[in-house]
């Protein structure tokens, strides 16, 4: 198992929308080339998420159910990556203050992750899933910057 947390300066409100937009996905997770296919009613329980992954040439398509859905706190994905098998993503999301302290759980499920887990794989996991946090950080703090910055436009235009 991995586990990864991330202080965002951003609300959980805000950081829960770049969440819960199936079509961002690609925008912070990692390894994704493309956003296939997003079921209308992301992310309640059972909806599917369709995704292009890899490097280059070397590309699978992936699949991502919502097992568990608590919006604004919890969210939990079970990522099916073909022959490499299935893991289970956890991201809660906890206040603090006016920031979101992010913690990510990842831990395999099926397949060959299942028998090669421990500290090597758990390893360059951790490190995968701490890119992804920080896009995420960034792409949220970056978001409520600029809406701040539009607010206080209005605000001396009106």
């Amino acid at each position: 198992m991995s586990r990864n947390r991330r202080l965002i300066l951003s609300s959980p409100s805000r950081v829960w929308g770049l969440l819960s937009d199936g079509h961002r996905y690609g925008e912070w997770v990692s390894g994704t080339q493309r956003v296939t296919a997003v079921d209308p009613h992301w992310p309640e329980e059972g909806a599917r998420l369709r995704v292009r992954v890899g490097v280059g040439p070397l590309a699978l398509d992936d699949t991502c159910v919502v097992r568990i859905c608590e919006p604004r706190r919890r969210l939990e994905l079970e990522a099916k990556a073909g022959p490499f098998g299935a893991a289970r993503i956890a991201m809660k999301l906890i206040p603090w203050g006016e920031s979101t302290l992010l913690v990510l759980d990842w831990h395999p499920l099926r397949g060959p992750g299942t028998r090669m887990h421990g500290l090597p794989v758990d390893y360059m996991v951790s490190i995968r899933n701490g890119m992804m946090l920080t896009k995420l950080a960034r792409i949220a703090v970056r978001e409520h910057r600029d809406s701040v910055g539009d607010a206080l436009r209005s605000t001396r235009s009106g």
